[in-house]
């Protein structure tokens, strides 16, 4: 049966390890229980650009990314120590759903986890997923909270390797190969298709 933890008290995203091989999250809380939430890198900061998106919408461009800004970089935010130690709810995400309810002005999201089977008695090499539709949770949160988690997510996606300006391959302090500085060129073809004569 699928859970909903309802209005979050807290909200946040963190990253576990050292640049390069970095794990990311959500981590939740409401009084009806806590969850961590694992996500790849794109998949927060698709959440992240998506919130900025609907808040730049919902408040005509008063609420915009900062995609800039001088000065250091500020730390990525941490993981709290009691989510690390026992959260009631501890999944991958996989299949991921937000809405937005005018009348109460929240965000839902609902994350629903999928397990990846490989059958090694059949021939068929390709794993099958399954959809765990039974284990989903759902939460509902502000549009402060949204604009908060939107602005830690964008630490974190800043706060890893430097990436190259041009083709935005993280950086490793070695040399670089820029496909874009070394005669990449976006080939773009139309084909109009005729009208016939009849």
């Amino acid at each position: 049966m699928s859970l909903d933890l309802g209005s979050l008290e807290i909200l946040g995203a963190a990253s576990v390890g050292q640049p390069g091989q970095r794990r990311f999250c959500l981590y939740v809380q409401s009084r009806r229980g806590s969850a961590i939430i694992w996500m790849e890198k794109e998949q927060l900061n698709r959440l992240s650009l998506t919130l900025d998106q609907v808040l730049a919408q919902l408040t005509e461009g008063q609420v915009l990314r900062t995609e800039a800004q001088a000065g250091a970089r500020p730390a990525p935010a941490g993981l709290p120590s009691d989510f690390l130690s026992a959260p009631e709810y501890d999944l991958r995400s996989s299949q991921m759903a937000l809405t937005y309810d005018e009348r109460d002005e929240s965000f839902t999201f609902t994350v629903t986890p999928v397990e990846i089977i490989l059958e090694q008695e059949q021939e068929q090499e390709e794993p099958q997923l399954l959809i765990q539709e039974d284990e989903a949770i759902s939460f509902q949160f502000s549009q402060q909270q949204a604009q908060e988690l939107a602005g830690t997510i964008n630490v974190l996606m800043t706060g890893g390797r430097p990436v190259c300006p041009l083709c935005g391959t993280p950086l490793d302090g070695g040399p670089h190969a820029c496909v874009k500085q070394n005669g990449y060129h976006e080939i773009v073809q139309v084909i109009e298709e005729e009208d016939e004569e009849e």
